[in-house]
């Protein structure tokens, strides 16, 4: 079968970014944003989505995180979306349970083409959840990247983060339950012909 792969390049006033990713890989990547915690949870996201990621950003840290992290998360959106191609014959719809000590999420998402983030938090929210150590990536950060990887890979994703007291075990959590849903829903099924959706497109 043909080998799923996408290479994107994204150009701004504000940021350059590269990323190929191979869909039908071995979870290696090669993650070199600038923001040290982005680089790790996409380094779990690809090993544990068994994907093959290389990315390179650069972007105007000097001011903050805010339009590196988004635009990244555009660009890998866009190459999932390329990587997908017409979504022929693909389980579509995958979950995980991830735990990370104290921590718990659940992901679930749809392959659909109806872009949507929901994110769902304990009650009641610890304070420790706002921040990584450091102050250098926010709770606002990590859901502004989901909402910007769905906005462009045009999935259904909803994301339960069920118990969690520190913010790196949380997102760690999120990042690879991520990675496992979407390898399922990206598979591809023998047994499904065509497009996976009664409508006859996604």
């Amino acid at each position: 079968m043909t080998r799923r792969r996408a290479t994107v390049q994204r150009t701004t006033r504000e940021t350059a970014i590269t990323v190929d990713l191979a869909l039908d890989g071995s979870g290696q990547s090669k993650v070199t944003t600038g923001i040290a915690f982005l680089d790790h949870m996409l380094a779990l996201w690809a090993k544990h989505g068994v994907f093959d990621l290389t990315l390179r950003a650069k972007g105007d840290l000097a001011v903050d995180v805010h339009h590196t992290n988004e635009d990244v998360g555009l660009a890998l959106g866009q190459a999932l979306t390329q990587a997908l191609g017409e979504k022929r014959g693909i389980v579509r719809f995958g979950s995980a349970y991830v735990p990370m000590e104290e921590a718990l999420a659940r992901v679930v998402v749809d392959v659909s083409g109806r872009p949507l983030c929901r994110i769902v938090y304990p009650e009641p929210h610890p304070p420790s959840l706002q921040q990584a150590s450091g102050g250098t990536y926010t709770l606002h950060d990590a859901e502004h990247f989901l909402a910007s990887l769905v906005r462009e890979s045009r999935i259904t994703l909803h994301v339960a983060i069920l118990s969690g007291e520190d913010f790196h075990h949380t997102w760690e959590a999120v990042f690879k339950a991520l990675g496992r849903a979407l390898d399922h829903a990206t598979q591809r099924d023998r047994r499904i012909r065509g497009i996976p959706s009664t409508k006859g497109r996604l």
